[in-house]
Order: structure tokens, then C-alpha cells, then sequence
């Protein structure tokens, strides 16, 4: 078993996870770009879960680079089914709406025995 150097800053704990409210509106300005993908899955199936259907991703203007980075990973997603930039009244190019696909209800049905 290798000994810690004296000279080894303890490390410290994981951070804890940042709790976002499940409203259909997600501000993507307080996460690494590097986590646009995890989070945009995480909080599109936590809003199909609460039954919200249409998502406001805010990405800001800047150089489009966020921007990009989403509707890439949006044209991929199976639960999108269309998105959009904002209009004037919902953030513009600095902002997409996102159509979600519902769940389905998968029904099973049993077959009596003969």
C-alpha cells in the first residue's frame, strides 16, 4: 500500500448534485458545456415524467457554439420531436423550444388458457 506524501492536498468530496425545479424551462448558462448532453437527457425525461410536453432550453446568444451543441443533440434525441428557436417573446435566437414525444402506455393483454 503506497503511503501519501505529506505534501498531498487532501481531496476533497464530490460535489453534491444541483437540484434544478422540473418547470419546462432549463438555463443552461450555470453548467459546463461538457455536461450540455447528460443534462439536456436528465431534465427532458424528468419533464415527461411530470407530463410537461414542450421545454425552453436557454443557451444565450454568444458565438452559437451552445447553441449548436444543443440542436445537435436534439436531432439525435428520440423524445424530441421538433424544436425551434425562440421567438421575441420567449428568448429569441438565445433560446429553443423543444416538442417532446409522450410516453406511449404500453397496454399487455393476457390470453386465457385453452
Amino acid at each position: 500500500m503506497a503511503e501519501e506524501s505529506e505534501n498531498t492536498p487532501p481531496q476533497s468530496p464530490p460535489p453534491e448534485p444541483v437540484r434544478i425545479p422540473i418547470t419546462g424551462e432549463l438555463d443552461l448558462h450555470t453548467f459546463h458545456p461538457r455536461e450540455t448532453a447528460r443534462v439536456l437527457d436528465a431534465y427532458i425525461e424528468a419533464c415527461l415524467e411530470k407530463g410537461i410536453g414542450e421545454v425552453r432550453i436557454i443557451h444565450g446568444k454568444g458565438t452559437g457554439a451552445l447553441r449548436e451543441t444543443v440542436h445537435a443533440h436534439l436531432r439525435r434525441h428520440p423524445r424530441v420531436v421538433s424544436f425551434r428557436l425562440g421567438d421575441e417573446t420567449s428568448g429569441a435566437w438565445g433560446a429553443t423550444l423543444a416538442r417532446l414525444r409522450p410516453r406511449l402506455m404500453i397496454q399487455t393483454h393476457r390470453i386465457p388458457p385453452a
